[in-house]
């Protein structure tokens, strides 16, 4: 019994280290990831040594994080667009986590919030939401000048289960790209249509078409938590919303930059700008309306 006892507190103990360096490595990973993750360069070699020195557990995460700091990196590759396993995936957005956290004053200890995550698991879709809002923010970053010309987002590839997770990958891609004309459209007086037009034309295909051809956004809509200390938000009524402006800003496009007839009714019938069931998740229905309304003689 006593050798029972004492091989009990001997596994006790062995779990509690390997929970603890693994704590201890995310944290490091989120340190990391906040230093780098804009346009602040690693020093040389400090991405393979990172990688080198990570753990069994945490080499796909070691990677991942890896590649979202690197200059020229490879997460437009079919290796970083498939989703990983669901470790992985808690692994990433607990990396976040620590980076929200060391952003606040006052803030909780890391190994605390680690420990928060565990208890109250985050779910399957925010997982992934975090996973390619990190990927295509990281290829933003570090990939200049932007050109997603060359790829072309092939859904059923990346081991993704349902329309909903197809959603959320073709929605954050859309947010990042939509990031890159938001200030000639919006900021700029006269909106400079030109240089954004030249970044709609280096958007990526998805499934072989352009990508405003992808139209599966039917899927259910859900909540979870977007924007700091606004609650639980509608998932699609953010999202969708977001991607109706960049359409809307791509027509204007067309239309300012002498874009023929044709390219436009494209635009208009090819995409969800046709949708009418979806316009009730954007702040921009009333013009969406008003697209299809035919004109009286």
């Amino acid at each position: 019994m006593k050798l029972l006892y004492t091989a009990l507190l001997l596994l006790v103990a062995s779990v509690t280290f390997g929970q603890n360096t693994d704590q201890d490595n995310l944290i490091a990973l989120g340190k990391t990831y906040r230093s780098y993750m804009f346009r602040t360069d690693p020093p040389k070699e400090f991405v393979q040594k990172m990688t080198a020195a990570a753990p069994g557990t945490l080499q796909a995460t070691t990677r991942f994080v890896g590649q979202t700091i690197t200059k020229n990196n490879q997460l437009l590759t079919k290796e970083y667009l498939t989703i990983p396993d669901d470790q992985t995936l808690r692994n990433v957005y607990a990396v976040r986590q620590i980076n929200y956290n060391l952003r606040k004053e006052n803030a909780p200890d890391h190994h605390t919030l680690l420990d928060s995550l565990r208890t109250a698991p985050t779910s399957r879709y925010e997982l992934i939401d975090c996973y390619y809002e990190m990927l295509f923010a990281g290829v933003g970053n570090k990939n200049q000048p932007f050109n997603w010309s060359k790829t072309d987002l092939t859904l059923n590839e990346y081991g993704l289960q349902d329309d909903t997770e197809k959603g959320i990958l073709f929605l954050q891609c859309m947010q990042a790209c939509g990031t890159h004309i938001w200030g000639y459209m919006n900021i700029v007086k006269p909106a400079n249509t030109k240089e954004a037009y030249s970044y709609i034309k280096r958007y990526p295909k998805v499934n072989g078409n352009k990508y405003y051809q992808y139209t599966d956004l039917y899927f259910p809509d859900f909540q979870m938590v977007i924007i700091k200390d606004k609650g639980l938000q509608s998932y699609k009524s953010y999202y969708l919303n977001k991607y109706y402006e960049l359409l809307l800003s791509h027509l204007v496009c067309l239309h300012q930059e002498g874009a023929k007839e044709a390219e436009r009714q494209e635009l208009l019938l090819s995409s969800v700008l046709k949708e009418r069931a979806l316009y009730k998740y954007s702040v921009y229905q009333p013009t969406l309306e008003k697209l299809f309304q035919v004109k009286q003689p």
